[in-house]
């Protein structure tokens, strides 16, 4: 029986916690939790939960998931890295789950190694552990001994992936499929993050809030920067200046992303072909929007749209 141990703390994801226990909770696996104090533990939920193990249930544990680690910014205890470093010593794997990374690069076992957390915390990671080779994008790095994932849903491909390396990919195929999951995932966490909204209110002075939206109703067509600057009554500098004032931007990668944008609706939402999508959103042949969508989202449009249609 391989045991996997999940060392929670206060308050504790209960989502993360969910993805390892979901993907482990049947033989040959036995899950158990276990933290540095027992007793009850709070969640980000807003419920309590209580644990009655402790730190030394990692003594016995063949894979330990850190699944989150909230605050980010809070310092794990010497106990708690003691614990993790002896464990890892007699050859224990050690996995995390989003934020989970912070108490792994704090052992020091990530230094000089990639690693993966939320986008949203990777820039902290970075700063906090400069050592630490941050990938913000993918959904998880495994390196046999010590394992990251990102956001908070790819804990399930990481422990999933850890399912097939240890039994095989037909066993982690069951497993995935009694999760109704996909057993496994193309591409990175960048196709996941919604395009940021244009803000409307307040409007700022010379406001680019027209010009975009009359941009987005045409996105079919071949605007170039140009035609932008000339709609907007400037000079192509000095809309390029108001593009990185206003949307931190400038105005063709602005355009780029608002027809990947819309790439992404007709993917997930409709049954067009790659090359009626790329007329639809202004990109001319599939061949040029797919070097585009990979490009943007290091994934597919035919795996993206396996992704959400499961077609």
């Amino acid at each position: 029986m391989h045991r996997v141990v999940a060392l929670v703390t206060a308050p504790q994801a209960s989502f993360e916690l969910g993805c390892a226990a979901a993907v482990f909770r049947d033989p040959p696996y036995r899950f158990s939790v276990c933290t540095e104090h027992p007793g009850n533990l709070s969640t980000t939920e807003g419920f309590d939960m209580v644990v009655t193990s402790g730190l030394r249930a990692l003594d016995r544990a063949d894979t330990i998931v850190v699944p989150g680690w909230l605050p980010i910014n809070r310092e794990p205890t010497p106990a708690v890295l003691r614990a993790l470093t002896r464990a890892h010593r007699r050859g224990a794997r050690l996995v995390s789950i989003c934020s989970g990374a912070y108490l792994l690069a704090a052992t020091g076992l990530l230094d000089g190694r990639r690693a993966a957390t939320h986008w949203r915390y990777a820039d902290e990671l970075q700063r906090r552990f400069p050592a630490v080779q941050v990938d913000p994008d993918v959904l998880y790095v495994d390196h046999g001994d010590v394992a990251t994932s990102g956001g908070s849903g790819t804990g399930i491909d990481l422990c999933l992936h850890l399912v097939r390396r240890d039994h095989g990919a037909s066993y982690a195929a069951w497993v995935a499929g009694r999760m109704v999951m996909p057993p496994h995932r193309e591409g990175g966490q960048t196709q996941y993050r919604s395009p940021e909204p244009v803000p409307k209110e307040p409007v700022p002075k010379e406001s680019l809030g027209g010009l975009l939206d009359w941009a987005v109703e045409r996105l079919d067509k071949p605007i170039t920067v140009d035609d932008l600057a000339r709609r907007a009554n400037v000079s192509p500098r000095t809309l390029a200046r108001r593009f990185e004032q206003q949307l931190g931007a400038a105005p063709g990668q602005w355009l780029l992303a608002q027809r990947i944008a819309r790439t992404r609706v007709l993917l997930e939402e409709t049954d067009l072909s790659v090359d009626a999508i790329a007329t639809r959103v202004g990109l001319s042949s599939a061949t040029n929007l797919r070097r585009r969508f990979r490009a943007a989202l290091h994934t597919t449009p035919s795996a993206y749209r396996r992704a959400y249609q499961g077609k």
